[in-house]
């Protein structure tokens, strides 16, 4: 996860839907600059319609790792697929419950409401055709204290050119997730606490590698959990995580070999490498300029040489945290972020861009230049080799 520049309390308050925002620049934003703020992500770039599925996934053979008299671990997922056609019905961007503990943990105060964030327009559609044929699947795993519904515009757009991605949330992990049987859960019991658990964030990561192969077990075993887990290639699995998700990518690649090529997005690496890093499998470093650039997050520079596949390290001038998340949309509509940082549209267009090139190329095999050198198209983005 990024380095807090501000007491971890007042970044909560701020961290999901604004890219530079201090407690009181939060608190005096009018309310009525976002009364009638209608959102929306921008559309997909591929040919295929998005198909989307909701899933609910309980591991009986874990307790929850906070909060043990809970139960069992619950997970939710978002899976989004190539379709045959836009049929069905829209997809919601989350619950409006859901979108109030957003609002309520994360910006109150701003006069964005739960109305107008769960109202997000998006692209997917429930209950479409999915397009036959068997594809590459990548997880995305979102920053701690965020919904997986942040990587929405990420996912809707990867499905759109030919993937099955699967959203995690991670329960106790979100600001606020609503669970069957359970109800609304939150990230209470971690990111009200004056302190990380016990081993730190690390030990937060190496669950989430826990999640994610319990997660590749119910889609690609032998008795899926999911209606349509014919369209994954087993053979072909990617991850890309936002911030602590980044670091869970790493900490997931340690573990389970499954996952063929990982992503971190903006997210200080927790999970230790060894010598041998993830053998020859391919890793894409991508964050803000501000942030990652070498010398700037020591995570980064110890991970570096221990890479021993393709990698690549790339930053991004202007960007924030939120600017590889859709939620800067909202940030940017209701007029949260500093003017200095890189437009919400720029910031997921490169986002899909990049990650899209990267699976494009090692789940797909297809080369792609536009991960070989600088790219006249995106001047925003720096090659770095420390």
């Amino acid at each position: 996860m990024k380095t807090p520049r501000l007491p971890a309390v007042a970044l909560a308050a701020c961290l999901a839907l604004t890219t530079a925002c201090a407690p009181m620049a939060c608190a005096t934003t009018s309310a009525s600059a976002t009364t009638d703020l209608h959102l929306q992500l921008p559309r997909p770039t591929g040919a295929d319609p998005v198909g989307r599925d909701i899933l609910s996934l309980v591991d009986t053979s874990r307790k929850d790792p906070w909060v043990p008299q809970s139960g069992p671990r619950r997970l939710m997922l978002s899976l989004y697929y190539p379709a045959r056609s836009a049929t069905g019905d829209p997809a919601p961007y989350m619950t409006e419950q859901e979108a109030a503990s957003l609002v309520q943990r994360k910006v109150p105060g701003t006069g964005l409401t739960a109305e107008a964030i769960s109202g997000t327009r998006t692209y997917a559609r429930t209950g479409a055709r999915p397009e036959p044929g068997r594809h590459p699947l990548v997880v995305l795993s979102p920053g701690l204290g965020l919904p997986r519904a942040s990587l929405t515009a990420l996912a809707e757009d990867l499905a759109s050119r030919g993937y099955v991605v699967a959203s995690i949330d991670h329960a106790y992990e979100s600001s606020g997730t609503t669970f069957p049987g359970a109800g609304l859960l939150t990230c209470a019991p971690l990111c009200d606490q004056p302190r990380p658990p016990e081993g730190g964030k690390a030990t937060i990561t190496k669950n989430r590698a826990k999640d994610v192969s319990f997660v590749l077990d119910q889609l690609t075993g032998r008795h899926p959990a999911w209606k349509h887990a014919r369209l994954i290639d087993a053979k072909r699995i990617g991850m890309a995580g936002h911030s602590l998700g980044g670091d869970a990518t790493s900490a997931t690649m340690l573990t389970d070999p499954r996952v063929k090529a990982g992503i971190n997005l903006d997210g200080t690496i927790n999970a230790t490498l060894p010598a041998t890093g993830f053998g020859d499998r391919p890793f894409l470093l991508i964050g803000s300029q501000s942030d990652h650039s070498p010398g700037k997050d020591h995570t980064w520079d110890a991970t570096w040489p221990v890479l021993n596949g393709w990698k690549r390290w790339l930053t991004v001038a202007q960007a924030d945290h939120d600017s590889f998340t859709d939620l800067s949309i909202a940030a940017s509509k209701a007029g949260l972020p500093d003017p200095g940082t890189i437009a919400a549209e720029r910031g997921i267009a490169i986002t899909r861009a990049y990650v899209t090139a990267f699976f494009d190329q090692h789940l797909k095999g297809r080369a792609q230049p536009l991960l070989d050198a600088p790219d006249r198209g995106n001047p925003e983005v720096a090659f770095h080799s420390p």
